[in-house]
């Protein structure tokens, strides 16, 4: 008999750090659907678990990477937001990270699906309501828009 997997991440006893990557093609940011919890299924932005001892800029390029297949250029830090879902009474929360998002602009590779994501898409910034964004994901890309140098 096996034992069950469990999952670090779920009702943890600290915040675990994530690292965001808002990517700019033009008018385009890059999305990806995420294969796992939490929010599996769900249209996000891509990035993860930063490593110990991983410096936070090397995480959000790794992790771009990996999910994507697409390099930025320099990162810029863009945001610090606080993703916690709520648990069952008595538990504490069931996830909580404090993902720290940068944006970049794209500058090689064609993007595809990588690590624990389904899909990706370069989204018109101006037409995301189809993918259903969390409104924290919403705002850091409409804060990088704003943000971005003039074409």
């Amino acid at each position: 008999m096996t034992a069950p997997v469990v999952n670090r991440r779920e009702y943890p006893d600290r915040p675990w750090v994530g690292i965001g990557v808002v990517a700019l093609r033009g008018d385009t940011v890059l999305l990806i659907r995420r294969g796992r919890p939490p929010r599996q299924g769900e249209w996000s932005l891509p990035g993860g678990g930063q490593r110990l001892g991983e410096p936070a800029e090397t995480c959000a390029r790794r992790e771009l990477l990996e999910e994507t297949g697409i390099e930025v250029g320099p990162l810029r830090l863009l945001a610090v937001v606080d993703a916690i879902t709520p648990g069952d009474p008595g538990r504490g929360p069931r996830f909580h990270y404090t993902i720290i998002d940068y944006t970049g602009a794209w500058t090689a590779g064609t993007a595809r699906p990588g690590g624990d994501v389904t899909e990706v898409a370069w989204a018109p910034m101006d037409a995301l309501e189809p993918f259903g964004l969390w409104p924290e994901a919403l705002r850091v890309i409409a804060l990088a828009r704003s943000q971005a140098p003039a074409p």
